[in-house]
């Protein structure tokens, strides 16, 4: 069983309701986590570091979306996401039971 650091919340923009957004690693500068509202979506994470976000496709260490990374910071993180596949689908199918 794998052991990832505890979820975080995150409040809404209304302030009414929050959101699970678990971490599942946090690697130099970055954050690596996923919503738990993304049960019905291929296998993915996302990543932040300070404004930038970016979500990969586990399958292939393929980008899906960004906002902010510089391309060449997006090759860096492909790299890391392609070496922590298996970590990163573990976490996946342990928080929504695949």
């Amino acid at each position: 069983m794998c052991r990832y650091p505890a979820p975080s919340r995150s409040v809404s923009a209304g302030g009414v309701y929050y959101v699970d957004v678990p971490t599942i690693a946090r690697l130099g500068p970055y954050r690596f986590f996923f919503f738990s509202g993304d049960r019905n979506e291929p296998r993915h994470v996302h990543v932040e570091r300070q404004d930038m976000l970016a979500k990969f496709w586990l399958a292939g260490a393929l980008l899906a979306e960004s906002k902010g990374f510089p391309a060449h910071e997006l090759r860096t993180l492909a790299r890391i996401v392609a070496e922590h596949r298996d970590e990163f689908a573990e976490a996946w199918d342990e928080h929504f039971g695949s």
